[in-house]
């Protein structure tokens, strides 16, 4: 329910809805009258970080990330619903207020697919602080992210207690395992940091993928004591599926 306004009391009105503030500087009793908001606004926290330019496949994140959009997008118009987009690095580069219409939903597509950051790191913390402060009635909120970076615990816990809150979680998987290819030249690309490795050695190799199985171990466990949804998106495979399954399960979990 949304407040709409303010009028005298009436025979028969709700006792609790009198605005006793009003009541007060009129001398007379006056009721707030609420209207029911079915309109639903969608919002996309969609990030542009250097680390969002990899990909092992046929895609890099960053591509599939501008598909996942354009697919939550149109499948908010269908309902009549508001869409907005935030593009974030360390900082948030582009913000399109939400908005109706095919017209709006085509330039969200457009500014995601023909984005060109300026910065290369991620402060997911930074981008959830403009997004509170736009974004003040409760909202559903797609954060599509493969999440590397620091200290947004905190920032993400107040949002997903205001907002419905949902990590769109990217993966590639060379980011899991790494493969034995010999010597092999790292570069990261939002540090610009670079270092040689061998991969022949075993024991780096399984070093390398206890540490990344306990990442996503944290992050997930991250996500559970929020109570916040997520979905892993991986660049080897189709994020269908996947998707078609959340959503069923958060349909189930709305009838129960």
């Amino acid at each position: 329910m949304e407040f709409s306004e303010v009028r005298e009391y009436q025979v028969g009105d709700d006792i609790r809805t009198i605005d006793w503030n009003v009541t007060a500087r009129n001398q007379r009793p006056y009721v707030k009258v609420f209207e029911e908001e079915r309109e639903l606004t969608v919002m996309l926290l969609v990030d542009a970080s250097a680390s969002e330019s990899f990909g092992s496949q046929e895609q890099m994140k960053i591509e599939i990330a501008a598909e996942l959009g354009a697919l939550l997008s149109f499948a908010a118009i269908k309902n009549n619903d508001k869409v907005g987009l935030i593009m974030f690095t360390d900082h948030v580069e582009k913000y399109v207020p939400p908005r109706k219409g095919r017209t709006h939903i085509l330039r969200l597509i457009r500014e995601i697919l023909a984005f060109h950051p300026k910065s290369q790191g991620t402060a997911i913390a930074e981008a959830i602080e403009f997004f509170l402060n736009v974004q003040r009635r409760r909202s559903v909120a797609f954060m599509i992210s493969d999440f590397w970076d620091q200290e947004f615990e905190q920032p993400l816990r107040v949002a997903s207690k205001k907002h419905d809150l949902i990590g769109l979680w990217l993966l590639d998987p060379k980011e899991a395992a790494l493969p034995d290819v010999g010597l092999l030249r790292m570069h990261d690309p939002e540090t610009g940091q670079e270092l040689v490795i061998d991969t022949h050695d075993s024991d780096l190799r399984e070093q390398f993928h206890a540490a990344m199985d306990q990442r996503q171990s944290d992050l997930k466990k991250l996500f559970h004591t929020m109570n916040m949804d997520h979905v892993k998106i991986w660049t080897d495979r189709s994020y269908v599926e996947p998707l078609m399954k959340f959503f069923k399960m958060r349909e189930r979990r709305l009838q129960t």
